[in-house]
């Protein structure tokens, strides 16, 4: 057996051994490495590794832990010929992404009582918690095969969102190949959660850009220090979730149908060029598009009530969106002129300048990266380099937890979270309902951007530091 050996700075490595098929990179730095590095994700990956088609390497990125078959943090790519795609390799919670508006409201010219304001409205418009349902039903029910095989587009074009909201939307907003015929009834029940924001570690942010890195690059991006901004969280809700479940189950039992090797039942797995694999790809990408306009109608609500707080039109605040990013995807994409099929599962794709899949918007510098961290701590809007192209152009989606929610629950006291979250507002009654996501259930997400920013994989562009943050509240 081959170990895990540190390779080169903030980079270890693991030579292909036994019944492997790609060697191992993960990027940590060393006191990632010494402080949370678990050998349960290093087995994930070597699973992943010894999957039929995988493309040498399998990645871990900087904010890994363990997860369903994949870690967090774990990019697979494949042979579009002869290689297999993964429900599981791209989680539960399909397009969990983040999407990014910025103001012109600079953050000394706004109190705290505002900004109470702002959270009360949001927070009567977008539904959070576990199983929350949509206020817009009937619209839903109306359109649904249209959102989630057409996306962000055709939620525009019934008045939800600005024209140029698609322009900064990774994929356009959509992504292609949605068929709903490949759904459950089941699935599709849970459509209803459409334009809410759900449990966990999803959220709604209000901050302020605290720091600039890369004045240029941040001038392209329209972000000034010391403005307020407002960061999404969430994904596909239910609809993705059961979607994961549904493929997990079947892939499992089409994998002995096809002869195949499968290490690990969560990374249960079948050809891509197969009918049960065009069936999960044809699905997945309508859970792809059912995420899209969760946060574009999400964003349409936010508005709403900045104007109603505020006065006036929403425009009057700008809150123009910088990019909207996707997590949890496997995506048909060309790297060194080889068509392959990528599986991000806890991470996302950051494409450098002048990379012909840019929005044209940002085919100058490469496009925003947005990576949040803690609900109690910075995140970053960071740039691609060139070199990302040697890990299929990807990187971290966030901090990475250390501590499992139960985890959380049992061993931080409101008062721990209460002090490590200061004057940062909350929504909600009650500090309790939020210690699974307190901030010191996470990596330190300094160290963890740092990682690849120190070996000029990613360029640090701004810092964000929240100001109010929105949780769900679970009601269980």
């Amino acid at each position: 057996m081959n170990k895990l050996e540190l390779k080169s700075k903030n980079c270890y490595f693991m030579t292909r051994w036994g019944n492997m098929n790609a060697d191992i990179v993960i990027f940590l730095n060393q006191q990632l490495f010494e402080d949370h590095f678990e050998q349960q994700s290093l087995q994930q990956l070597i699973d992943a590794a010894s999957l039929k088609g995988v493309i040498n390497p399998v990645i871990g990125m900087p904010d890994i832990h363990s997860g369903f078959g994949l870690p967090i943090g774990g990019v697979m790519a494949m042979d579009t010929e002869n290689g297999l795609v993964s429900a599981g390799a791209v989680g539960m919670d399909i397009n969990c992404g983040v999407r990014l508006l910025k103001t012109n409201i600079p953050a000394s010219e706004i109190d705290g009582k505002t900004i109470q304001k702002l959270i009360s409205a949001i927070v009567k418009k977008v539904p959070g918690g576990v199983g929350q349902k949509s206020r817009h039903a009937g619209l839903i029910k109306q359109h649904f095969t249209e959102l989630v095989e057409k996306g962000v587009p055709y939620l525009v074009e019934l008045g939800y969102g600005r024209p140029e909201d698609p322009l900064t939307t990774e994929d356009g907003g959509c992504m292609p190949g949605a068929d709903l015929r490949n759904v459950s009834d089941k699935a599709k029940d849970r459509g209803l959660q459409l334009s809410t924001i759900g449990g966990g570690n999803h959220f709604i942010e209000i901050g302020v850009i605290e720091r600039i890195y890369d004045r240029t690059t941040a001038d392209f991006y329209n972000l000034s220090e010391g403005y307020l901004t407002v960061m999404i969280h969430t994904g596909s809700r239910g609809f993705g979730h059961q979607i994961c479940t549904d493929f997990s189950k079947s892939m499992k039992k089409d994998a002995k149908k096809y002869n195949l090797y499968i290490p690990n039942s969560g990374l249960a797995s079948v050809p891509i060029n197969s009918k049960e694999g065009r069936d999960y790809l044809g699905a997945m990408s309508c859970a792809v598009n059912f995420a899209y306009c969760n946060r574009q109608w999400i964003t349409d609500d936010l508005r709403k009530a900045f104007s109603e707080v505020l006065g006036g039109h929403d425009a009057d605040y700008d809150l123009g969106l910088v990019y909207d990013i996707t997590h949890n995807t496997a995506r048909f994409e060309t790297i060194k002129g080889k068509k392959i099929l990528v599986h991000r599962k806890g991470a996302t794709r950051a494409l450098p300048a002048g990379h012909p899949d840019n929005p044209p918007a940002y085919m100058e510098v490469g496009h925003p990266v947005l990576i949040p961290g803690s609900m109690g701590s910075a995140s970053y809007v960071v740039k691609a380099e060139s070199s990302l192209e040697n890990v299929f152009n990807s990187v971290n989606h966030g901090a990475g937890r250390v501590l499992s929610r139960t985890a959380a629950k049992k061993t931080i006291a409101v008062e721990d979270l209460k002090s490590k979250m200061g004057k940062i507002i909350i929504s909600g009654t009650s500090y309790k309902a939020f210690l699974d996501e307190a901030p010191q259930a996470y990596k330190n997400i300094d160290l963890v951007v740092d990682t690849l920013a120190d070996i000029n994989m990613i360029r640090k562009v701004v810092s964000l530091f929240p100001l109010a943050v929105i949780k769900g509240e679970d009601k269980n």
